[in-house]
């Protein structure tokens, strides 16, 4: 009885350890190319084509204070990941748009993907985060 309890135990330690170790990555996103110094820089991190620009599992901002805002998340598993990002001028915490819907406040993707007539798909925008550092540069 000893030894398969001892076998659970190292059989938990193990699942344990295997599960730290899918969530080791970390990803830095630099935003580049912002033309003013005014407002947030705002970013998105999605994980499925499915929930693309609808429901993120990552997001933060942060004020413009410089040329280059740089983000840090730790903890990702390995996978596959999109971005959104805009720059919110005004502080309303959203991207604004005029009457037709178009944006009106500077926004990108990762893999500084383009839209045509809308935004450019899960596809367009995935990059592959492995374990260890990732970056990415998006200009906005």
């Amino acid at each position: 009885m000893k030894k398969v309890k001892k076998l659970s135990t190292f059989l938990l330690l193990l699942a344990a350890l295997c599960s730290n170790a899918q969530q080791s990555c970390e990803l830095v996103v630099k935003v580049e190319n912002i033309k003013t110094q005014k407002g947030s820089i705002m970013i998105a991190v999605y994980d499925h084509q499915d929930r693309f620009l609808s429901k993120e599992i990552l997001s933060d901002g942060k004020i413009i204070n410089k040329d280059v805002v740089e983000f840090s998340f730790k903890g990702l598993g390995e996978g596959f990941y999109a971005i959104s990002i805009f720059q919110d001028e005004n502080g309303n915490g959203k991207l604004d748009s005029n009457f037709m819907g178009i944006p009106t406040e500077p926004y990108a993707f990762s893999n500084n993907a383009k839209g045509m007539f809308g935004p450019p798909s899960f596809e367009d925008c995935r990059f592959e985060v492995a374990q260890g550092g990732n970056e990415i540069v998006i200009r906005l």
